[in-house]
């Protein structure tokens, strides 16, 4: 894979990039890598779902805080 690496001042990344503070006015190194699919950046990722349970529903009752109980029972 091929890949670029160069050290440079933090200034000439103004308005390319936001860098904390902590990294402003010292060297840094930028390293670049391709992606494997540089043309999708701005396309949104279809939701997954989980191939075990097809056509399950989680209900809602799932969301809901554990009781006492079941958290003693967990340790917790």
């Amino acid at each position: 894979m091929e890949c670029i690496r160069q050290t440079i001042g933090s200034n000439k990344l103004d308005g390319i990039i936001s860098l904390p503070s902590s990294l402003r006015n010292k060297k840094v190194e930028i390293i670049i890598l391709p992606m494997n699919n540089a043309n999708n950046l701005d396309e949104e990722k279809p939701k997954r779902q989980l191939g075990f349970a097809k056509g399950a529903e989680i209900p809602d009752s799932f969301f809901e805080p554990l009781s006492e109980e079941e958290l003693q029972a967990w340790g917790m």
